[in-house]
């Protein structure tokens, strides 16, 4: 990039260019610092947030593990992950510059090494001028939440003080049920004030999420079609065509349901059913999506409204791959879910009568998410039926990842002497429509827990309603044996197809 040309900053405020987004004095102590999550997506992020200019001159980053690292190492480590997964490009006077606030401190979760964290925080204080504002990031299974949360209070790290804040950023999962959630909840409590607790679904950071309250609410268009009079039922689809060699020991008993379907789809859920807020002040927003989770419950009965499946050997496009049973680290017997789907109801005046299916899963045809909003036929068609037999259903779909957009399905006669009319597509795509690049989903996040704005981050009761939404659907699972197999590189189990068909509906096929 030349001097001459003009570089837009897709986080910074564009309603006022006065106000950019700038994280005041602060810093972040990563737990977990030398995991894949660090590695890929949490290092990168914070280095296109400098090279972006969002963070403050005296930012300082604090990595926390059992590695017998010198400041040195530490950065060489970070200079390697940002490398690998940095968005924009290098920059070597930003580097010179963020890597003077890099410390490593050696311990693990239940020694003395927070001793040593608290005093080197201090020190920090001092020399990097954070002014004692610490952002604590856990990436670590929530097993040791409760140990880091309960060292950090006892050497003085997680008390807010008039003139200065902390704050913990929490990854998930949120538990495995509703009542491990309430309990995480409890823990984390204990120590660090709700108001100072950052849930992390980086689901909400990314900018086609973002814009479903920007399509609904600042568009006259939508919303007055947005309800039971006009929609005929909504699709929620988070499909990945990988599989999981090597992450046995996370998934292997956790399944797709709770790993996708409690906090992603849910989320989105949400944010496509609740009402306009008043404003989109966090607690605003929050009470809305509340609102909207409160009212919903699964529909039975649960042998015909779910579906539950497991990937088998196949092709995966033109590379024949193992099934889950294969894969390194899972048991040969394991009866853990890799798809999963559900029907949903919202039981408010907008939405009563609407099915909600959600579906997420692994080794499908191909990766997608979006969110298919189905219209009903128009009551009366003045056509012969010959002429719209190639007419389905008017839909929006909002394209989450990739080729993220907007399309409009809609019916339009074919160029003629005769009236025939057939779906045409209307599409909107971002990376069309707008110059600037969208933020990568933890830029924004992070750099939202340091700027106190939570708007995009779940609270401790939208956590647990999504978990009493999913818990009996978890629970009728349990007693009904092993899921249903299915071949890499097809859309899923039959049980799922007939889940829609006993309603006259099918899955798009994205």
């Amino acid at each position: 990039m030349t001097a001459s040309q003009t570089w837009t900053n897709p986080l910074r405020d564009p309603a006022d260019k006065r106000l950019p987004r700038i994280a005041g004095p602060s810093g972040m102590v990563i737990f977990g610092v030398t995991g894949d999550l660090a590695y890929k997506k949490l290092l990168p992020a914070i280095y296109d947030l400098a090279n972006r200019g969002l963070l403050p001159a005296g930012f300082t980053l604090v990595g926390y593990g059992r590695r017998d690292w010198s400041k040195e190492e530490f950065a060489a480590y970070v200079e390697k992950a940002c490398a690998a997964g940095a968005r924009t490009d290098f920059d070597a006077n930003v580097w010179k510059h963020l890597s003077q606030g890099f410390e490593f401190v050696n311990g693990s979760f239940d020694d003395d090494g927070f001793d040593q964290l608290a005093k080197t925080l201090t020190k920090l204080d001092e020399s990097r001028g954070t002014g004692g504002n610490w952002a604590y990031y856990l990436s670590v299974p929530p097993e040791y939440f409760s140990e880091i949360c309960h060292q950090m209070q006892r050497v003085g790290l997680a008390e807010s003080k008039e003139d200065s804040w902390r704050r913990v950023i929490i990854e998930k999962p949120f538990g495995h049920d509703q009542k491990s959630a309430q309990e995480l909840n409890e823990i984390v409590n204990a120590v660090f004030p709700e108001s100072s607790v950052f849930r992390i679904d980086h689901y909400l950071g990314k900018e086609t999420v973002q814009n479903i309250l920007a399509l609904r609410f600042a568009n006259q268009i939508f919303e007055p079609m947005w309800n039971a009079h006009y929609i005929d039922h909504v699709q929620i689809t988070m499909a990945e065509d990988i599989g999981l060699g090597g992450r046995a020991g996370y998934y292997d008993g956790i399944g797709a349901a709770r790993d996708v379907i409690q906090n992603h789809l849910l989320q989105l859920l949400a944010l496509v059913a609740m009402e306009e807020p008043s404003s989109f002040e966090p607690q605003a927003l929050q009470a809305e999506k509340i609102k909207v989770l409160q009212a919903t419950k699964p529909v039975h009965p649960l042998n015909k409204t779910t579906a539950r499946g497991q990937y088998t050997a196949g092709w995966q496009g033109s590379e024949y791959v193992v099934g889950l049973r294969e894969e390194e680290g899972f048991d040969p017997d394991s009866d853990t879910e890799t798809y999963a789907a559900c029907t949903l109801e919202v039981n408010s005046r907008r939405w009563g009568g609407v099915p909600f299916y959600l579906r997420t899963g692994k080794r499908l045809g191909r990766r997608v998410t979006e969110i298919a909003l189905v219209f009903k036929h128009a009551p009366y068609q003045p056509f012969d039926t010959g002429q719209t037999e190639a007419l389905g259903q008017n839909a929006v779909v909002i394209r989450v990842q990739p080729d993220e957009g907007v399309t409009m399905r809609f019916g339009s006669k074919v160029p003629g002497t005769t009236m025939e009319v057939r779906d045409v597509n209307m599409d909107f795509a971002y990376a069309e429509a707008f110059t600037e690049e969208s933020p990568e989903a933890y830029e924004r996040l992070i750099l939202d827990a340091l700027l106190d704005e939570s708007s995009l981050f779940p609270t401790n009761e939208e956590v647990e309603l999504s978990w009493s939404i999913l818990d009996p659907i978890l629970e009728f699972w349990a007693e009904t044996g092993a899921p249903q197999e299915y071949v890499s590189g097809t859309w899923g189990p039959a049980s799922a197809d007939k889940m829609l068909y006993r309603n006259g509906h099918e899955w798009r096929r994205p």
